[in-house]
């Protein structure tokens, strides 16, 4: 494949579809929850910590090779290596990112169908005068219906692909465009709707006066964890947006403003969740379970509490939507690197997806007591090993590369910065964001 053609049309485009790629579960559904299991804000001050130390250069890394090859992962990671004397085996990192996001995209599907399913309920008021075993055994009920579930499954699918397929400008630049000002519309409406309930001030309280008293390492580690997750690195997905992007483009301030617009959408999600929590009486530390459990019963007991929870899952669906078709694009883009069209590319990696997700949407029903690896279930494996140790070991890949084998002037270029910035960048990049991702990868494989 040659240097890429498509391009983001503007640079807004750019920034919408890095967002967009960035923001979805980990914001709104596991930040709420790990925030309120670490101690609220001491957790939020070490989590935009490591942001800027360790998420942030490591997207800036991945970007730049995209920028600097313009060609599909594999195929940049191949002509850069080549241009560096280097081995040209590094091209094998685009084909284990596309992996990852293969294997993550088969689960995100099938929890991204879990919001369609909770969203046609709120709609429909199905959770009001509900009690928490109620709303509980009706989650395990939709959860243990192989049919529903692949149903749901199959139509947040095909609503990816269908954008995938329609290209970059068409497809995936237009849908951004229009998906996330919406997205963020449905926030700030929701976090105004939280101003008015009796738990706004104690959920404030909770995020933004932290005690430090309650961290620990096990709170450092999940802090460094989340925000490694949390800005979509390793696993090139970012690296073939880099391809795409405008010449003249900033990338340190593009990058900045992702950064931005991420934190952004887990503390507007934060302070929605927290306050209908708090107005209950709820515990904020409740895990997993706040959003599909918790929410729908303090939603239920709160004035116009159906329909603000109908837009919560609305935003739920719209960020995993966003982000699905994000984490497709790589493997698409893999596919065309080797000689497929877009078309047959995307249905192929569109019928894969959809047939291994069929293993995590049968974890809860006729393959739950299938555990074939560390005595977890396919469900399990899917969302813990390619997060857990998948992510780090390619985000550690990546930055290995763009600090230690991609020449200096190449790099230096992709880039687009003055010597001082460089040298600031490449410095924290080599010895601090590596060091640091080598934790979070220790503290997966542990």
């Amino acid at each position: 494949m040659n240097a890429t053609l498509e391009r983001w049309s503007t640079r807004r485009a750019f920034i919408l579809a890095v967002t967009g790629a960035a923001v979805g579960l980990g914001n709104i559904w596991r930040f709420p929850y790990i925030t309120g299991e670490n101690g609220g804000a001491a957790f939020l001050v070490l989590y935009i910590a490591f942001v800027l130390l360790l998420g942030l250069p490591v997207m800036m890394a991945e970007i730049l090779i995209g920028r600097a090859g313009r060609r599909a992962p594999m195929q940049a990671l191949g002509y850069l290596a080549g241009q560096a004397g280097a081995s040209r085996h590094w091209r094998l990192l685009g084909l284990f990112g596309a992996f990852t996001v293969f294997c993550i995209l088969s689960f995100y599907s099938v929890v991204s169908g879990w919001s369609i399913e909770f969203f046609v309920t709120a709609v429909n008021g199905g959770f009001v005068g509900l009690s928490a075993a109620e709303v509980g055994a009706g989650f395990e009920a939709f959860l243990a219906d192989p049919l529903r579930m692949t149903f749901n499954h199959t139509l947040f699918l095909f609503m990816t692909m269908t954008v995938v397929a329609a290209g970059v400008a068409k497809g995936l630049e237009r849908l951004n465009n229009l998906l996330m000002p919406l997205l963020y519309l449905l926030l700030v409406m929701l976090a105004l709707y939280a101003a008015t309930t009796d738990g706004f001030g104690p959920a404030l309280a909770w995020l933004f006066m932290p005690d430090f008293s309650a961290i620990t390492p096990l709170v450092v580690l999940h802090a460094m964890g989340h925000a490694f997750f949390t800005l979509a690195v390793g696993a090139c997905a970012l690296m073939a947006y880099g391809a795409y992007m405008p010449e003249h483009q900033s990338l340190p301030r593009a990058a900045a403003a992702v950064a931005v617009l991420d934190v952004s959408v887990a503390l507007l999600a934060g302070i929605a969740i927290f306050s209908v929590v708090f107005s209950q009486g709820m515990d904020p530390g409740e895990g997993p379970g706040l959003m599909f459990v918790t929410l729908p019963i303090a939603f239920a007991e709160l004035p116009w509490g159906a329909l603000w929870l109908s837009v919560f899952f609305l935003l739920l669906l719209l960020a995993t939507w966003t982000s699905s078709i994000n984490l497709a694009e790589p493997m698409v883009a893999t596919l065309q690197g080797l000689g497929f069209g877009r078309g047959k590319a995307t249905a192929v990696v569109g019928i894969a997806v959809w047939l291994v997700g069929l293993l995590s949407v049968l974890s809860f029903s006729a393959l739950a007591e299938w555990r074939p690896l560390f005595g977890m279930n396919a469900f399990d494996l899917v969302t813990t090993i390619p997060t857990e140790i998948f992510l780090p070991v390619g985000g550690l890949l990546i930055a290995i590369f763009a600090a230690w084998v991609m020449p200096k002037a190449e790099a230096q270029a992709a880039l687009g910065v003055a010597e001082p910035g460089f040298v600031l960048w490449r410095t924290v990049l080599r010895w601090v964001s590596i060091p640091l991702t080598v934790v979070v990868l220790a503290a997966g494989l542990l």
